[in-house]
C-alpha cells in the first residue's frame, strides 16, 4: 500500500481539494491519501467553504475532512508527500530527520514539468481561484496516478 501526503499552509484550501480529488483518482485498496498543513491555524477545522463547493461542483465530497498539522513523523508515514508551494516545501523539508529524507518531500505540481511550479493559494481571492486551483490539482492528480499505477 502506497501512502500519499498533501501539504499546503492551512490544509483548508489546496490540499484538501488536492486530497479529495486523488483520493477519488486512486484505487484505494492500493493508495492511502492524506493531507496536512504546515502551520495550525485550522487544525481540526473543516476545508474552506469554497473548496467544499468546488470539490462538490465536480462531484466529490471533502466537508467530512479536517485539518492537522504535519509532522515530522509524517516522512516515516508516507511514501510520497507533495507540497503545493516552495515554502511549504522548505517548512516540510526543515523538519526531516536528514537530508535523504528530505528529498521525498517534491513540489505538486513538479509532475506536470510546465510553467506553473506551485498551486496559488487561493484564500484570499475569488471563487475563480477556487475553480484554478481544481484545474491544477487535477492535471497534477491525473499524472500521480499512472506513476503510483506503475510504481
Amino acid at each position: 500500500m502506497q501512502k500519499v501526503l498533501l501539504v499546503c499552509l492551512g490544509n483548508i484550501c489546496r490540499s484538501p481539494l488536492a486530497h479529495g480529488v486523488l483520493e477519488h483518482l486512486v484505487d484505494s485498496n492500493k493508495v492511502v491519501v492524506d493531507s496536512a498543513g504546515t502551520g495550525a491555524y485550522h487544525v481540526g477545522k473543516a476545508p474552506d467553504r469554497r473548496s467544499i463547493a468546488i470539490a462538490k461542483a465536480n462531484g466529490l465530497d471533502i466537508s467530512q475532512q479536517r485539518a492537522r498539522q504535519f509532522k515530522a513523523q509524517d516522512f516515516q508515514l508516507f511514501d510520497h508527500i507533495f507540497a503545493m508551494d516552495k515554502e511549504n516545501l522548505a517548512d516540510v523539508r526543515r523538519l526531516a530527520p536528514d537530508a535523504e529524507t528530505a528529498k521525498k518531500a517534491k513540489l505538486f505540481l513538479s509532475v506536470l514539468k510546465n510553467s506553473v511550479e506551485e498551486v496559488p493559494d487561493p484564500y484570499y481571492g475569488g471563487e475563480e481561484g477556487f475553480q484554478y486551483v481544481y484545474d491544477l490539482v487535477l492535471a497534477a492528480s491525473q499524472v500521480i496516478v499512472k506513476k503510483l499505477e506503475t510504481a
